[in-house]
């Protein structure tokens, strides 16, 4: 059982009156962790820790932040291990998942370290004799990060990496289903040489979550706010940030399309359905919830595909043989079951899969065919390891499918004319797309996020500079200036 503390100031921190939650394996039903459980006044010590930080961590050379995030690092990558154990423990999914989420993770500290020398302003011609005008890009103070349990280690981590690398301190808000492993990302920087206060984890009790987040984007030295959950509580945050006038960087849900074109190559194509669909038992937000296939492929591609899904069957997690671990919480098992029964009842055909869990929250890969808008798992995100046909007469009913969703972030084109699927991408309304590879992938280096529903702003690297620092006019006047009075 892991016992965890808030970590405020580099110190392991009790909550007020020793308040403590507990967080258990889903598969087994066993304590995997017990977590301090924050008040609003243990979220404001936080924010009171990250904004007394700010002041020197802000003026430190881009080269002393490089050196913590790139050891940092490697010494994420060097509890891959220790990572793996606590994505068991606490989520169900497999260390195979947490070892990549670890690795991912590391990446990701190590591109910010490289991005400590690329936040860069302009100068910028002035109509003023003598003036030199300049757009000067300055960090904008606390930066507050509230990541999921789904890909835990690269979520959390993802949060805060580039807020730091441009010279933020920040707030880590642990997923209540997933506290020991969002503190061990902050641990992994306070072991790196991080000073006090430059990086906060809060956890929290379920039930406190609406009162921890309104104290943290209230609390006056959080000027950003970053969120990659549910579009319902991105609706939220992004509510509360309006009302304190502070930006917000969403990454919402997602309903991904990937669109088979009557040329496609079908061995290829269905490779990348099945890894995009049911890595982490589809609980992924790029996961591919919609397979739109063109008629003229349709029965070949889904017997393809569903003789692949039936050798993907859930099983202990703890044993690595076993691909596909367990869904979160029974909750979830039971809303996935639910919008199963409601595609059978009118009309789909399950190809693979029962769409039942077998024990508990194990549930084989599963494969609907023939589904149409009557059926809510049309529209709605399933979150689990269960993927959708559509059937399209032709390539722009394809497109008008794949763009008939409230949701926008990832999407796929399987074509072998690459031109072809390049005019095709363009007309998909989504904020990533893949051509002949899955709807689930990710680079540290790359601009993540979506549109539409699926939120806005995006992540990585390069990108995320704009949502991290604030972009100043700054000018110097040489010699005397003329006025008109």
């Amino acid at each position: 059982m892991n016992d965890t503390k808030l970590l405020i100031n580099n110190k392991d921190v009790s909550a007020s009156n020793n308040r403590t939650f507990e967080r258990k394996n889903p598969v087994t039903g066993e304590v995997a962790t017990v977590a301090a459980a924050a008040n609003a006044a243990d979220a404001r010590k936080a924010a009171d820790a990250a904004a007394a930080a700010f002041p020197e961590w802000s003026k430190m050379g881009p080269g002393a932040r490089r050196k913590i995030l790139l050891k940092a690092a490697d010494i994420m990558e060097a509890k891959g291990d220790e990572f793996g154990q606590l994505v068991l423990d606490e989520t169900g999914s497999t260390r195979m998942w947490g070892g990549f989420n670890a690795h991912l993770a590391a990446n990701m500290l190590r591109e910010a370290g490289g991005m400590t020398t690329q936040i860069q302003g302009d100068v910028i011609p002035s109509d003023t004799p003598g003036l030199m005008a300049m757009g000067i890009r300055q960090p904008v103070g606390v930066v507050l990060g509230i990541a999921p349990w789904n890909a835990p280690v690269i979520l959390g981590t993802r949060a805060i990496a580039m807020p730091l690398a441009c010279g933020n301190t920040v707030i880590l808000k642990a997923s209540e289903l997933c506290p020991a492993l969002h503190r061990l990302i902050g641990d992994c920087l306070v072991e790196a040489g991080a000073p006090e206060g430059v990086v906060n984890v809060v956890t929290n009790a379920p039930e406190d979550a609406p009162e921890i987040v309104e104290t943290l984007i209230a609390h006056p030295a959080v000027r950003r706010i970053n969120f990659t959950g549910s579009t319902r509580v991105g609706r939220i945050i992004a509510k509360l940030g309006a009302e304190h006038l502070k930006p917000v960087l969403l990454e919402l849900g997602g309903k991904a399309p990937f669109l088979v074109l009557d040329d496609a190559d079908l061995d290829e194509a269905v490779n990348g359905a099945a890894f995009g669909a049911y890595m982490n038992q589809g609980q992924i937000c790029m996961s591919t919830e919609r397979l739109i296939v063109d008629n003229a492929v349709a029965d070949d591609f889904v017997a393809k595909l569903a003789a692949k899904a039936k050798t993907l069957t859930a099983g202990d997690p703890a044993k690595a043989e076993n691909i596909l671990g367990g869904v979160v919480s029974v909750e979830a098992v039971n809303r996935i079951e639910e919008l199963v029964e409601d595609a059978v009842s009118k009309g789909a055909k399950l190809v693979a899969g029962s769409g039942k869990a077998k024990d508990g929250v194990l549930m084989d890969a599963t494969l609907l065919d023939h589904v149409t808008p009557a059926m809510k798992i049309y529209s709605e995100e399933s979150f689990g390891p269960i993927c959708v046909v559509i059937r399209a007469g032709d390539e722009d009913e394809a497109v008008r499918i794949a763009n008939d969703s409230e949701y926008g972030l990832s999407s796929a084109v399987f074509s072998t004319n690459i031109p072809r699927a390049m005019e095709v991408a363009k007309r998909i309304e989504s904020g990533i797309c893949h051509i002949n590879s899955p709807t689930v992938q990710d680079e540290a280096q790359m601009p993540f996020g979506g549109v539409k529903s699926s939120g806005y702003g995006r992540f990585g690297s390069q990108a995320s500079i704009d949502e991290f620092t604030e972009m100043r006019w700054i000018t110097v006047q040489s010699g005397k200036r003329h006025y008109p009075f």
